[in-house]
């Protein structure tokens, strides 16, 4: 995939038949690369457009772009409110799979949303417009979208962790609970896959087009629903659905437009398993940097958010670290024979200066990028401090359940050898994954996050 902006440029320029302007990427994800460009026609006009191309190895999606510009007409004849696809193909000097879609006006960045003054009367009704968006998403025929993947939600996990080598004993837990309260589904509809806050784009009226339609499958529509309100997606938002609204709000407004009955228990479920399928997505997207794919900062950061959604899983299921299970205690750094400054305080003095270059304003996605590094090294210093206790913490817990390392545990709760003793095992790893956010990301921890 070309990566050079004037390359690409000129390859849109060939295929579109007009000149291509203000060509910049918005972002780089495991998956693919999304940018901004005016097209100006021959004839002067000048049209705001949006590229999004697949990496090459395709990390992260479960469809092909012909499939996702089938979707977006039909979801189009369905009401749902998408973009315009105006090109899409594989090859052309642009990537392996790429598209380009009209752009759409109005605001994606959720904070913004939840927050902005500009945006409060959109936050009243966003629920219930959620609410309609899903059921008319629910109403494409898959069969007239060839090609559509049918989704398991139990074997999809597994089978990208193990492809990881990734052990992770806490989604483990979680995958074994998913099977022993697995749901009835009345249906097997088109599925968004990722209906949330960052796919929606919303202007001060309310929702004006739903984004992102890579990993839409043939599957349960309430997993949609429970994708929208998992606490991942929420961003600190008090609303249970998105940060925004509430539940009852959005499956109302969801029947009315002609969806099914939810309940809120099989809503649960898909939070839980929502919380899963993010953690193994933060793991798939540190794999493209680790596997050297794509070197980014920001995707080694986010593998590790893992531990953010397995303590939100380990919650949802009422497992809670117990009441003998203490807080990790900070190490003393000595320094010797180094002196100082202590790797601890080499750390904290490359942080506030990563600090400095955000609050002197850098151009937009060096700003970024030096928040995303200071975060990274918040963890590193974090982990120097606390990481020798909290090993040794995690040691003892596997020790009274009776396992050495976390690949026995995991084994074992994936045989089921443990379905009678889950309380005891969730307590263990709630106190391990509290443990590993306070070093990945205390704020999390919080009740609301800002």
């Amino acid at each position: 995939m070309p990566e050079d902006d004037e390359q690409v440029g000129a390859q849109l320029a060939r295929v579109l038949g007009g000149a291509v302007e203000d060509l910049r990427r918005l972002t780089g994800g495991a998956s693919r690369v999304t940018s901004s460009f005016d097209l100006v026609t021959p004839g002067g006009q000048r049209h705001p457009m949006i590229l999004q191309r697949r990496r090459d190895d395709g990390v992260g999606a479960s469809s092909t772009v012909d499939v996702e510009a089938a979707l977006l007409a039909a979801a189009a004849d369905a009401g749902v409110p998408v973009p315009a696809v105006v090109a899409a193909g594989e090859g052309s000097g642009l990537a392996r799979g790429w598209m380009v879609v009209q752009r759409v006006d109005g605001e994606t960045i959720p904070r913004r949303i939840l927050r902005d003054d500009t945006y409060a009367r959109a936050r009243s009704g966003l629920a219930a417009a959620c609410g309609a968006a899903l059921a008319a998403i629910h109403r494409i025929d898959p069969a007239h979208v060839p090609g559509l993947a049918p989704s398991d939600p139990l074997a999809d996990p597994v089978a990208v962790l193990d492809s990881l080598g990734a052990v992770r004993p806490a989604l483990e837990l979680g995958v074994r609970w998913l099977g022993l309260h697995r749901q009835p589904s009345t249906s097997r509809v088109t599925v968004h896959g990722d209906f949330r806050m960052g796919n929606l784009v919303v202007g001060p009226a309310g929702l004006a087009a739903v984004l992102d339609w890579e990993l839409a499958h043939v599957g349960d529509p309430a997993e949609d629903v429970g994708w929208l309100c998992a606490r991942a997606w929420r961003f600190g938002g008090p609303g249970h659905v998105g940060g925004f609204g509430s539940l009852g709000d959005l499956l109302d407004a969801y029947v009315t437009a002609g969806g099914e009955q939810i309940d809120t228990q099989r809503v649960t479920y898909w939070e839980a398993y929502a919380a899963i399928k993010w953690a193994v997505i933060c793991a798939l997207q540190a794999s493209a940097h680790l596997g050297g794919t794509t070197r980014s900062v920001e995707l080694a950061t986010i593998g590790r958010r893992v531990c953010e959604s397995e303590w939100d899983l380990l919650v949802l299921l009422g497992h809670a670290p117990s009441d003998g299970d203490p807080m990790p205690e900070p190490q003393t750094d000595t320094g010797a024979p180094f002196g100082r400054p202590s790797v601890v305080e080499l750390v904290e003095a490359v942080r506030e200066h990563l600090g400095s270059v955000v609050e002197r304003g850098a151009p937009g996605r060096d700003t970024y990028d030096a928040r995303v590094a200071r975060t990274a090294l918040g963890i590193v210093q974090r982990q120097l401090e606390l990481g020798p206790s909290i090993a040794r913490a995690h040691a003892r817990r596997l020790g009274l359940l009776g396992f050495n390392a976390d690949a026995d545990l995991a084994a074992a709760l994936r045989s089921g050898s443990l379905d009678d003793n889950l309380g005891r095992v969730g307590a263990a790893l709630a106190a391990t994954a509290r443990d590993e956010l306070l070093v990945a990301n205390p704020d999390y921890l919080r009740a609301e996050r800002v």
